[in-house]
């Protein structure tokens, strides 16, 4: 190679990474849209693939791409719907008790006075700072309508941005499911002239913890929520449905589940229902023992073939550095790292393989 040709090499190479970084400086904004495009299309992949299969795609190619588009939108939307408007009539119910805790006070609650220990002392809190309505009022008064108007116009803005991102979200799906052949062929190529032979392994591992990740803690997560919530109707939970779609939510992220069925025992001992509240948390940390320590590992390590403390790991910092989409980039990445590291020790990709499935539907 002459000096001419390493110079243009070099300003080739160079060019190439700033108009990249340009690129993605250019569409910061949409970034997390795209992301979350390729989250749903590798979850649905194996699906989609099956239906092509049986309805081979016709000259234009758009039907089954819009039609998995719509389905994924309407999964999406239809729950989100049907919370808000649970949502608007709890709030209703929530204004009422303030109204009235705020002209009547809260009483103290019976549970109180057979606490174990401190049961006087709780007592006499409770009905200096809650019981009289002056009292209550004190601690109220913050929550005044100059408040809740200000925070419903905050609350309106991130509806409104995350709503232009959910609409581009499925825009950019509706494309890489019908581009889906054309877009792996060319990143195999790419991955292949890039990084060699580990460009494939990598991005099959990334594929793999995605959807092991969808498996252990959407799949499990919506399953806890649905369980503990028949708990909630069972043993009385205020709001029942709100809190079992939280809970379900909650669930998705390792230790969030404890944090709403104890809010939800909380509520139980305010009404005096001491047995049910306790029920209500034993029941929920044995649902969450089995599903955290038995269902997620195998679903989430079996995919990737990362011990479950790597895949803590990813998932709790993917969350705090990404936030909700941390938790599929979190383990993602954490298995690409872990197959690096395999390659490596072991002398070799063959090695690192050894017993790694290659081939996904």
């Amino acid at each position: 190679m002459t000096h001419s040709e390493r110079g243009q090499r070099i300003s080739r190479i160079i060019l190439s990474i700033g108009l990249t970084l340009l690129g993605l400086w250019i569409a910061r904004g949409f970034l997390p849209a795209l992301i979350w495009a390729v989250v749903i299309a590798i979850a649905i992949m194996p699906l989609y693939a099956r239906a092509e299969r049986r309805w081979p795609p016709g000259k234009h190619n758009l039907l089954l791409p819009s039609l998995f588009t719509l389905g994924i939108g309407l999964l999406i939307l239809v729950p989100i719907a049907i919370a808000a408007f649970q949502a608007a009539s709890e709030i209703r119910d929530v204004s009422g008790w303030i109204q009235n805790a705020a002209q009547n006070g809260v009483p103290v609650p019976q549970w109180i006075y057979h606490l174990p220990f401190a049961s006087a002392q709780a007592a006499a809190w409770w009905q200096a700072n809650l019981a009289t309505p002056q009292a209550t009022s004190d601690h109220l008064h913050h929550l005044n309508s100059q408040m809740l108007i200000a925070h419903s116009r905050t609350i309106g803005s991130s509806i409104a941005r995350r709503a232009v991102i959910f609409a581009f979200t499925l825009f950019a799906l509706f494309f890489l499911l019908r581009d889906r052949t054309l877009l792996t062929r060319q990143m195999l190529t790419a991955s292949e002239r890039i990084f060699g032979p580990s460009g494939e392994r990598i991005g099959l591992q990334m594929v793999l913890s995605v959807r092991g990740t969808i498996d252990g803690l959407v799949l499990v997560g919506i399953g806890e929520g649905i369980v503990i919530a028949i708990a909630y109707f069972v043993l009385g939970v205020p709001h029942p449905v709100l809190f079992g779609a939280l809970t379900a939510v909650a669930a998705m992220i390792p230790f969030g589940a404890p944090l709403l069925f104890c809010v939800a025992a909380l509520l139980l001992l305010i009404q005096d229902a001491m047995g049910s509240a306790i029920a209500l948390v034993v029941f929920g940390f044995a649902v969450v023992f089995v599903a955290d320590h038995f269902i997620r590992p195998a679903l989430i390590g079996g995919a990737t073939r990362l011990p479950f403390l790597w895949v803590l790991i990813g998932i709790l910092g993917g969350v705090e550095t990404f936030g909700l989409l941390g938790l599929f980039i979190g383990p993602a990445t954490m298995a690409a790292l872990v197959l690096l590291w395999r390659e490596l020790v072991n002398g070799g990709p063959k090695s690192a393989d050894a017993g790694v499935p290659i081939d996904t539907p």
